[in-house]
């Protein structure tokens, strides 16, 4: 049997350095890509401790850079000979009130954690086509399925993913191509101190600037968040199963919040999510 070869988006920390050693554990070849390689340094150590460097193949790209999708995609068909398995992690979260977030800052969300998964996607998916079989995972979040205040823009991007792959997945169905959401809820990432950080540049003299650094403060302190290596082994998982469900909500968190909204009378959960992020303190 030929190698199994998965490429996947942002593994410079995080979820998608933690897939890409998952993989290789589990006898991938990991195309791994990020924006900058001369960070890969997290990524090189975590392979060398787990003993499946010679696995993995840092690449560098910009899924905001569209231009250079497909001839990546070419470089990896030439030295592989086939992509079993597109994993898109790629992505930030932006925090801050809505009132508040300038639109070239929502449009960059967007163009990152939306359009740039779209765009790989359909670089790949030529080759996944001829081969008549493969998997491309996308790295959702619960935030797709439940929209909480102060991360409306990550939210907008990520309930535009789950329709687009919702949609693709009805396409590519008949082709033998596997398309699949991962949903994560709270987990241990770097994803959250960017988030952090980006909620105190609310603009200054807001009139919710005391709102939002109220909302960090129950990120930072309250927020119970689990081990991303759960995240890793199910995105392997979903890799390896020949089939799929379409979504994977994971962590109990998420759980919790995507049947709290589902069961509880809105006018009830909108004022718990109000208590339970501090906003109207």
């Amino acid at each position: 049997m030929n190698e199994r070869v998965a490429m996947i988006t942002g593994c410079s920390s995080g979820i998608g350095l933690l897939t890409a050693v998952e993989m290789a554990r589990g006898g991938w070849k990991v195309v791994a890509t990020m924006r900058n390689p001369a960070g890969s340094g997290r990524l090189v150590d975590a392979a060398k401790e787990a003993g499946v460097a010679e696995k993995i193949d840092v690449r560098k790209v910009d899924v905001c850079d569209h231009g250079c999708l497909e001839p990546l995609v070419a470089e990896v068909v030439r030295d592989y000979g086939r992509v079993d398995a597109l994993i898109n992690n790629a992505g930030y979260a932006l925090g801050g009130f809505l009132e508040d977030v300038k639109m070239e800052e929502l449009r960059a969300q967007l163009e990152t954690n939306f359009f740039g998964q779209v765009a790989m996607t359909k670089a790949v998916l030529p080759v996944m086509r001829k081969q008549r079989s493969g998997h491309i995972i996308m790295v959702s979040s619960i935030a797709g399925r439940v929209a909480n205040p102060v991360t409306g823009s990550y939210s907008s991007s990520k309930f535009a993913l789950e329709g687009f792959t919702e949609s693709l997945r009805h396409e590519l169905r008949a082709l033998g191509i596997k398309v699949v959401l991962v949903e994560p809820g709270a987990f241990e990432t770097d994803i959250w101190e960017k988030n952090v950080k980006i909620a105190k540049a609310t603009q200054e003299g807001s009139p919710n600037a005391e709102r939002a650094r109220r909302f960090s403060t129950v990120i930072k302190t309250k927020l119970k968040k689990g081990d991303a290596r759960v995240v890793a082994r199910l995105i392997r998982r979903v890799a390896e199963d020949p089939n799929p469900n379409l979504r994977y909500l994971v962590g109990r968190d998420a759980k919790v919040r995507y049947w709290s909204q589902r069961l509880i009378p809105w006018k009830v959960y909108e004022k718990l999510v109000a208590k339970v992020t501090e906003i109207d303190a």
